[in-house]
């Protein structure tokens, strides 16, 4: 078992371009300190230089990362592609075993789309139009009809909005803003 009754585990997936590294960025900044954000990107491309492959190592790290700073008291975002049939043994095994609540959204963008987004990030110049389709996959959701699938139509602010809400972690509206872990538990006084 991994986490708390109280932690939160939430899972953003969904293509390239669909939105899942905003979405996760705005929560952490939303709700403030106590999130930490495990991304597959960073994990597999920048920490371990890997492809994408079904028996990659960064599967098992961001399982492992996951479940340390659950037990550590932080809710925790996963957001990344994560294909179903590389990631969903993986994401089925963390749900099972966090004692909080848990979970799963699905950024659900056309191919269209997902290329018009691409044009708008930093990574347009690495990889086009050839590299997107090889890599897009049309509702690749998870067994189960454990995700919520949040359309394209969809604004940024009212998919945050839902999730934070979903998941238990909007303040209510007459909190202050601020950290939700005191310095003792985030391990920091800044």
């Amino acid at each position: 078992m991994v986490g708390s009754a109280t932690t939160r585990l939430i899972v953003l997936r969904g293509n390239s371009a669909a939105g899942k590294s905003a979405v996760a960025a705005e929560v952490r900044a939303r709700y403030g300190r106590g999130i930490a954000l495990v991304g597959q990107d960073n994990l597999r491309r920048v920490v371990l230089r890997e492809r994408d492959t079904p028996e990659g190592a960064n599967i098992g790290l961001i399982d492992t990362v996951a479940r340390y700073a659950l037990d550590h008291h932080y809710h925790v975002v996963v957001e990344g592609i994560l294909y179903a049939a590389h990631y969903g043994s993986m994401l089925e095994a963390l749900r099972r075993d966090h004692r909080g609540r848990t979970h799963h959204f699905y950024l659900d963008v056309s191919f269209d789309e997902t290329l018009r987004r691409h044009t708008t990030k930093p990574q347009a110049a690495e990889y086009g139009e050839a590299e997107m389709r090889d890599w897009y996959r049309p509702l690749d959701l998870l067994p189960g009809g454990v995700e919520t699938v949040v359309a394209e139509s969809s604004a940024l602010a009212d998919t945050v909005d839902r999730v934070l809400r979903e998941a238990g972690l909007a303040p209510p509206t007459d909190a202050a803003p601020g950290p939700r872990l005191s310095p003792q538990e985030s391990g920091s006084s800044i």
